[in-house]
């Protein structure tokens, strides 16, 4: 499926992190309910997710990380739309790596999917590391996932796997792969 022209992505500040946060957390649960491994085991309680996510706010209010979510709007809708998507880029690095920053928990709702949401969050998060004078991207992902091959199509180079790094929800390891991207 195109891109769609109905999804915005933004960046949210603190106070609108604090506000999306139960928007984010019915991503993160449907994320992890749909076999995601992105931290979490299952059963994803609400309670986790949205404490999970006052935490990345509260990064967010600190200048440590930077939050982007994509809105789906229905054509002719008002308002800012349903949140169907979110990646982040964690700044807060130690003090030799100030051109360096992490991306992590690209999340995007089974409902959005193979519509080019995460195609656009990977682009937009490029152009915040950009701004924020950072030109070195780490990421890990799943080994073998749907998520590798968007990574790959994206310009990320992959540095290997660690077999067994994780867990999927359901408790069987998974091995995790290393990317990076030289912005």
């Amino acid at each position: 499926m195109s891109v769609s022209s109905s999804i915005a992505l933004q960046r949210l500040d603190g106070a609108q992190a604090f506000a999306a946060i139960d928007a984010l957390a019915d991503v993160l649960i449907d994320c992890v309910e749909g076999g995601a491994s992105v931290s979490f085991m299952l059963p994803l309680t609400r309670e986790r997710a949205a404490a999970f996510w006052r935490k990345v706010a509260d990064g967010v209010a600190r200048g440590e990380r930077a939050l982007l979510v994509a809105r789906r709007r229905p054509p002719g809708a008002a308002g800012d739309g349903e949140i169907v998507g979110t990646v982040q880029l964690i700044l807060d690095l130690p003090e030799n790596q100030p051109h360096r920053a992490d991306v992590a928990k690209m999340l995007v709702h089974r409902s959005a999917r193979r519509q080019g949401v995460a195609q656009q969050l990977m682009a937009a998060i490029d152009d915040v590391a950009r701004n924020e004078g950072r030109h070195v991207l780490v990421l890990d992902t799943v080994a073998g996932g749907d998520a590798e091959r968007l990574y790959q199509r994206s310009g990320w180079q992959r540095a290997g796997d660690v077999p067994k790094f994780a867990l999927m929800p359901d408790g069987a390891f998974c091995a995790t792969t290393f990317y990076y991207k030289h912005l």
